[in-house]
């Protein structure tokens, strides 16, 4: 995110590199970077004959350097943008000549998912000294939702965590997704308000009641008749709350839990949430109350278990059980 901030405040200020490379795992950081040049390089008037989008999977290199080799018409530079670059990966060293000697008025950009340049190679090296290289790599889950909240706050908008965990739960880790349904809150939610779990299951659909959050907190709590209810419905809509899924999460957080247990203080609540690899310390709350509820050898049972029933929904060693037979074995095995 700063990285990105740092290039919009460059181009915001007139500083524009001939090259820009943008490469990596994370496509939403490649998109909105790629879409704010394309829309703030040149006036409107200029883009008619100065910006030109080339697709990877439909050009070869020559054709891109050739593009980029012209001279812009009647405007300061041109822009060519190239979507879907990670398609030339097998011609992309044919860039070097140019790479170590851009056309000073246009400005190149690359968008090149899903890969990410030799940081050996000459090239990398040349688009590093005569352009800009972004590298955008993925969150992990668990970083997601102080992403969320930091988005959020440059607009102005606050967030419950409890709102923002149950996005990440049914989005995953697809920041694009996240963006979109962020977009469509800001646009029915006053600023003034705290995004909460309602508003989410109001405008978003999904449920505040039956999701892994509040199945996670039941386990922590040793809610057996909550468990039960969430699991239930789980069961009865297999298809939005995959088990998969939800022995993912789980998994993860008896890790945590294990973590914690481990450690020899617990008084100060941000040097806890740091041993443990978490973001803040909203969770805390669970993870303390499971390490209670769970003495530590129950816990590395349960992660044993929690990778049993992984196997087993993949089918391996058995025939795939249904996926409420899986939810019963696992919610058994747990709280007993």
């Amino acid at each position: 995110m700063n990285e990105i901030k740092g290039i919009v405040s460059d181009i915001k200020k007139g500083e524009i590199r001939p090259i820009y490379f943008l490469m990596g795992e994370e496509s939403y950081y490649i998109d909105s970077l790629t879409k704010y040049i394309e829309n703030n390089i040149l006036s409107e008037e200029e883009k008619g004959f100065n910006q030109v989008i080339l697709y990877g999977k439909d050009v070869d290199m020559d054709e891109v350097i050739s593009n980029a080799k012209r001279y812009p018409m009647m405007a300061e530079r041109q822009v060519i943008v190239v979507r879907e670059a990670q398609h030339l990966v097998r011609s992309i060293d044919k860039l070097l000549p140019y790479a170590e000697q851009p056309q000073p008025t246009t400005v190149l950009v690359f968008a090149y998912k899903g890969k990410s340049l030799d940081k050996r190679k000459k090239i990398y090296k040349a688009l590093q000294k005569n352009g800009v290289i972004l590298d955008a790599k993925k969150l992990y889950d668990n970083q997601i939702p102080d992403w969320i909240r930091r988005v959020l706050k440059g607009g102005g908008y606050t967030i419950d965590p409890k709102a923002s965990e149950m996005l990440v739960e049914f989005l995953g880790n697809d920041l694009g997704r996240i963006a979109n349904e962020l977009e469509k809150l800001k646009g029915i939610i006053p600023r003034t308000e705290v995004i909460t779990p309602e508003h989410i299951e109001t405008n978003i659909g999904i449920s505040k009641d039956f999701n892994n959050f509040e199945l996670k907190s039941a386990i922590a709590e040793r809610d057996v008749m909550k468990a039960g209810r969430i699991i239930k419905y789980f069961s009865q809509n297999p298809g939005d709350h995959p088990v998969l899924l939800t022995v993912a999460l789980l998994h993860s957080f008896f890790a945590q839990v294990l973590a914690y247990q481990g450690l020899p203080s617990h008084h100060d609540k941000n040097a806890v949430a740091r041993a443990i690899g978490l973001k803040g310390t909203y969770p805390l709350r669970d993870i303390g109350t499971a390490a209670r509820n769970y003495p530590m050898k129950k816990v590395s049972n349960i992660i044993h278990v929690l990778r049993e029933v992984d196997a087993k929904s993949k089918g391996v060693g058995v025939y795939q059980l249904p996926p409420g037979d899986l939810y019963k074995e696992l919610m058994f095995k747990i709280m007993y």
